[in-house]
């Protein structure tokens, strides 16, 4: 007699509950319509999909969001499922911290940081996408998840996979930072290393779609995995108290959130939660992988891809999927974009500690850097309330602030030796 194991059910699922009804698509280009479905592209011009919600449905006020449960389900009705979440209950609403002395350095009037440095239960802003995502694997029936991963998504399916049951395979570019490869392991995911960089790895996954049928959430579930970005959007307006800030400098990789932001403003604004215009929108790269910098200054319609060199391993993407439209999404705001330095994203990383106590990885240290890069240039107003968009935790770069940082002094424990260093009056 054969012994099947059957797996635990999710530890985050409500037993029995009904499976949320992912919502229908359609092309963003054509407009063709497609069933729900693990389909990114559209099958009659192989545009880009997108959810399609329902014109009429009901929309709550602000008193009944400000009621509900603090995360990103709060904000259910504006992501693409029928009926309750199943899984990540408890993803979102991160801190949206004051931070005058960052304001002062910028020479704005307000600075606000969006942290998702401290999203749970992964560190990142990924949490949101792949919560998103998982409810669309459950609801399409999908027992099998992954992604392909410059390391930030690769923890935050991997920790939500190992909560919900579900097998999880994971593909990141071989020389990722150790920290993000040991904060994926340790759910024990199958993961796998491919040699190359993260062009590559997608183009690897698209293929493992196609031929298993798996759901990889930033492949063939990108439809509804990307909805969950525009949560960060309708948290900062909420947080500010129903109104929007006049500036967003946000880090760009594939190009989604901050397309995804635009859409999360716009929405809101839509649904009369929110009455000031949309504010400016700015873009951040480092300039050894800046596509989408490129095409925001040079002008255009497509991008042209580049090979990746930088420390800033979450933004190497050399060929990024929403970088037209997150050009184009700059352009229509009145911002803009910046590509700043590897010496400038570790000190971007310095003065964020520094002036706000928030420790964050290399593409917030590019967001911080290219805010100064902004500040700099004028393009900043002095009457500008600004929001920086922090995506991920600095524990998961240590390497890059090695050399960077003074040593720090080794004494006995003697209060001559103290003040041998320091002087006498400490």
């Amino acid at each position: 007699m054969t012994t099947v194991a059957v797996p635990a059910p999710a530890a985050d699922a409500r037993p029995h509950a009904p499976r949320p009804t992912p919502l229908p698509l359609a092309c963003r280009l054509c407009g063709a319509p497609h069933a729900p479905g693990p389909i990114a592209t559209c099958e009659e011009c192989l545009g880009p999909l997108e959810p399609v919600y329902d014109p009429g449905r009901r929309l709550p006020d602000a008193e009944t969001i400000a009621a509900r449960e603090h995360s990103l389900w709060r904000y259910r009705e504006w992501l693409p499922f029928e009926g309750a979440p199943a899984l990540s209950l408890d993803s979102g609403f991160t801190p949206l911290l004051d931070a005058p002395a960052l304001a002062r350095r910028l020479g704005v009037a307000r600075v606000w940081v969006k942290n998702d440095a401290v999203s749970h239960p992964s560190l990142s802003f990924k949490d949101r996408v792949v919560a998103s995502a998982l409810n669309a694997a459950l609801g399409l029936g999908l027992d099998t998840v992954g992604c392909a991963s410059t390391g930030n998504l690769a923890n935050a399916v991997a920790a939500q996979a190992a909560r919900a049951g579900l097998p999880a395979w994971i593909f990141i570019p071989h020389d990722l930072e150790l920290a993000k490869v040991v904060g994926t392991a340790v759910y024990q995911p199958h993961l796998v290393r491919v040699r190359g960089n993260y062009d590559d790895v997608n183009r690897l996954c698209s293929q493992v779609a196609d031929r298993y049928g798996w759901g990889l959430v930033n492949i063939n579930l990108r439809a509804y995995y990307g909805e969950g970005s525009k949560t960060m959007a309708f948290e900062i307006a909420e947080q500010l108290g129903w109104r929007l800030p006049t500036a967003v400098v946000a880090p760009m990789a594939g190009g989604s959130l901050l397309t995804k932001l635009e859409k999360g403003f716009r929405e809101f604004a839509e649904a009369g939660l929110v009455a000031d215009a949309a504010p400016r929108l700015y873009g951040a790269q480092a300039a050894g992988c800046a596509p989408i910098v490129n095409l925001v200054e040079q002008g255009g319609e497509h991008i042209a891809p580049v090979v990746p060199r930088t420390i800033a391993r979450s933004l190497a993407i050399g060929n990024p999927a929403d970088g037209r439209v997150a050009a184009a999404a700059i352009s229509a705001s009145g911002g803009s974009a910046a590509a700043v330095s590897e010496t400038a994203l570790v000190d971007g990383i310095r003065l964020l500690a520094e002036t706000t106590g928030v420790f964050t990885e290399t593409a917030g240290g590019v967001t911080v850097a290219a805010a100064l890069a902004l500040a700099e240039r004028g393009t900043l107003r002095p009457d500008d309330e600004l929001v920086l968009c922090i995506t991920g935790n600095g524990l998961k770069t240590v390497e890059a602030l090695q050399g960077a940082l003074p040593d720090v002094p080794t004494i006995a424990p003697r209060i001559r030796e103290l003040e041998a260093l320091y002087g006498r009056d400490l």
